[in-house]
């Protein structure tokens, strides 16, 4: 695939409504460039001509950029009192693999205490402890921790110890959720109250908790705290109000997502704002790191919703339509449901809500979402919270650690699991 590709649309001056879009990428030759409205320097050939209104372009320009994983850049050319809008579409320069390098040592110390953490006297804490901690997961909020702290320059390790807390607060919320939703399956593998039953996954679940609060203290922070303490809280509102949705077909977009606020954006946000605290940065800055662990959280579970009804189950490590057949009312189900084209269609997916009994439709559910466009609408709200996740960025100085979470705000839409 070409470096560096351009979206062009120029509106037409009788029809703005209407416009030519091309896609154009980079080429040894220099054909065609006078034509087009970029400097004359520029080595470029349309490789592809579209009439499409606006609405469309930006559509055609976010799913590619979802899918090939860049960054855009947008901008305005005013030739002839025409306005043009062109986006610029850069690859990232960091994957997954080169994420993990840069972080290496930071992620194995942080690996190292939680394993030191997790140790207890007691025999079944460190039985199930340990299978919890090693099951496989991304450690994606421990790793959004440390990314976070290096791009603010710290310069001792206590970003260590505030991702090895996030980890164990996540961690908790895990094993909590597993019996309350009756699960088996997560990351692959059998959830820890399949094995060692619901009563101690709940009660290990607990240590986990305290144990972060026993670890905050030792950071000897207020401030790390205060703001821990408040995240831990609103996590456990964010359930109860999954709870209270759960069934219920009269849920709002709006009550949707309070949920995934409490429920996983809460925790992303604690962990990018915690990174500025420890490192007294200004209030600007720890506004600008928090605002950017809310979108990512957002994006994150939007893309959760969406491999519920669109991943392979063995690949994303869980049953798909786990949350159809727990009556979850997610923002695919509730809008294929509201943009159903017919009454049948639309009564199916109410009755599955209401009585949990979805996952025998799951085909039709499936079908209604493809005809509705559900899970094109929730990727679209999905890529505008890693929008602003990225615009966040902007006042953090620059460094590999910024472009990292620049890229890791891509990745949290383009995956599969």
């Amino acid at each position: 695939m070409p470096s560096v590709y351009f979206f062009i649309y120029l509106p037409f001056a009788t029809r703005p409504d209407r416009a030519v879009t091309a896609v154009i990428s980079p080429c040894d030759l220099v054909k065609n460039r006078s034509k087009l409205p970029f400097h004359k320097q520029s080595t470029v050939i349309p490789t592809k001509t579209l009439f499409m209104p606006f609405t469309a372009f930006t559509r055609l320009t976010a799913r590619f950029f979802r899918q090939s994983g860049g960054v855009a850049r947008t901008f305005r050319y005013n030739r002839l009192q025409t306005h043009c809008t062109c986006v610029l579409f850069l690859p990232m320069h960091m994957d997954l693999e080169q994420i993990r390098e840069l972080t290496a040592d930071d992620m194995k110390a942080v690996n190292q205490l939680i394993q030191q953490q997790v140790d207890s006297d007691v025999s079944l804490i460190n039985q199930l402890g340990f299978y919890i901690v090693n099951s496989g997961g991304k450690r994606l909020r421990p790793l959004l921790s440390v990314l976070a702290s290096r791009a603010m320059n710290i310069d001792n390790n206590d970003h260590h110890t505030l991702a090895a807390i996030i980890e164990f607060i996540h961690t908790a919320t895990l094993l909590h959720d597993d019996v309350v939703d009756e699960s088996t399956l997560r990351r692959g593998r059998e959830t820890a109250n399949a094995i060692f039953g619901n009563q101690a996954s709940v009660l290990v679940g607990d240590f986990l908790y305290t144990r972060s609060f026993q670890m905050m203290v030792n950071l000897k922070r207020m401030r790390v705290m205060e703001i821990l303490s408040e995240a831990t809280n609103q996590i456990a509102e964010g359930e109860v109000l999954q709870l209270m949705n759960c069934n219920d077909p009269q849920t709002t977009e709006k009550r949707y997502f309070d949920v995934i606020y409490g429920k996983t954006a809460r925790l992303f946000e604690a962990a990018t704002q915690l990174a500025a605290v420890l490192t007294d940065q200004p209030a600007e800055l720890e506004q600008a790191m928090q605002n950017y662990g809310k979108h990512l959280g957002t994006a994150f579970q939007l893309a959760d919703d969406i491999l519920d009804y669109a991943a392979d189950a063995a690949e994303m490590g869980k049953n798909v339509g786990d949350d159809l057949a727990e009556g979850k009312p997610t923002l695919p189900l509730l809008y294929a449901m509201w943009k159903a084209s017919n009454d049948d269609d639309s009564a199916l997916i109410k009755e599955a809500i209401e009585q949990a009994n979805g996952l025998e439709h799951l085909s039709r559910i499936q079908g209604i979402m493809d005809k509705t466009g559900a899970l094109d609408y929730t990727r679209q709200c999905a890529d505008k919270e890693v929008a602003q996740a990225i615009d966040s960025l902007s006042i953090v100085p620059d460094s590999p650690y910024k472009d990292a979470l620049i890229a890791l705000a891509h990745m949290s839409v383009a995956r599969t699991k």
